[in-house]
């Protein structure tokens, strides 16, 4: 055996690199375990193992709003053996903080996107609105408005209800909790009026009947909520959110690498059980090239950078 092994290494050109993958992947998720994204990921690295032969293991990098985990990808070697697991606070974060130690399109060679899913806007059942039309109205009759929260400072939750705030012309508090659970605790407890929120945060007290559900933040309705407009349709026209999941690789990877990951995460995300679990949190699976996931990468850092600078944005 091991005079096969010396003999197959003399038949490898000088400097020959193994065909890709030849060990195992990293995947950094900067979350901390046991959230939906953490569970989303596992779903993404054992099926992409499957396809890639070769084991794909969950780092786990939470803190600073997933700017940790990031930064370990962005000086990570180029060799497609380090990987993010992005999300749509990857562009909010992004938008909100200007000392980063990256940067969020030179730093990183978008791999490919997995899914799309919306937002849905909720109140707490104490504010008894039912539309979006009644929301607005109760804003503007309350000298301060009314409060929304998120789960931190550069949130999707936070900037979606920030663009809400600009669009409709009103006067709103940001109040920001560490995390999705807290903020919705005080929601429940009707402390907090509104809430953008992401489907799996949200699902179980939407359908125990525990908040109400105005609209979803998407161009078209969710097929979880056949019967809730979108916010477009409920009077607040140019308002399209989604938050999304993907993949991203440190910059300089050559295309031969991304080209095969982008293979191996478009058919996983298109399999069970990935599939199956973005259809259950109201998302769509999605299949794009690396230049197009770099495009609406870039699009969607524009639109929220438009968003953090507008005079009045809500930082507390």
């Amino acid at each position: 055996m091991a005079t096969l092994a010396v003999l197959a290494a003399f038949t490898l050109p000088a400097g020959a690199e193994p065909a890709y993958p030849s060990r195992p992947i990293t995947l950094v998720v900067p979350f901390a375990a046991g959230g939906g994204t953490d569970s989303i990921a596992r779903d993404i690295a054992k099926n992409m193992s499957d396809r890639l032969h070769q084991p794909v293991v969950i780092d786990n990098r939470g803190g600073a709003g997933g700017a940790l985990g990031a930064d370990i990808v962005a000086k990570a070697r180029p060799d497609g053996y380090t990987l993010l697991f992005a999300t749509s606070t990857f562009a909010t974060n992004a938008a909100v903080e200007a000392k980063l130690p990256y940067d969020p399109v030179r730093s990183f060679t978008p791999v490919a996107m997995i899914g799309r899913g919306p937002l849905l806007v909720v109140t707490s059942k104490q504010l008894g609105v039912q539309n979006v039309a009644q929301l607005i109205s109760a804003a503007k009759a309350r000298p301060d408005g009314l409060n929304f929260c998120s789960a931190g400072n550069g949130s999707i939750n936070h900037l979606a209800g920030e663009m809400f705030r600009q669009k409709a012309g009103l006067t709103m508090t940001h109040v920001p909790f560490k995390g999705s659970g807290p903020a919705t605790v005080e929601l429940l407890a009707g402390r907090i009026d509104l809430f953008f929120a992401t489907v799996p945060t949200i699902l179980s007290y939407v359908r125990a009947g525990k908040v109400s559900v105005l609209a979803v933040t998407s161009a078209k309705r969710s097929p979880l909520f056949p019967n809730v407009p979108t916010i477009a349709e409920a009077g607040v026209p140019g308002l399209d959110i989604t938050t999304w999941w993907g993949v991203l690789a440190p910059a300089q990877t050559p295309a031969p690498v991304i080209d095969a990951l982008n293979r191996a995460i478009n058919e996983a995300a298109a399999a069970d059980p990935v599939k199956a679990r973005l259809v259950q949190e109201g998302a769509d699976s999605v299949r794009l090239t690396p230049a197009a996931f770099g495009q609406a990468l870039n699009q969607e850092l524009a639109l929220w950078r438009g968003v953090a600078s507008h005079p009045g944005m809500q930082w507390q």
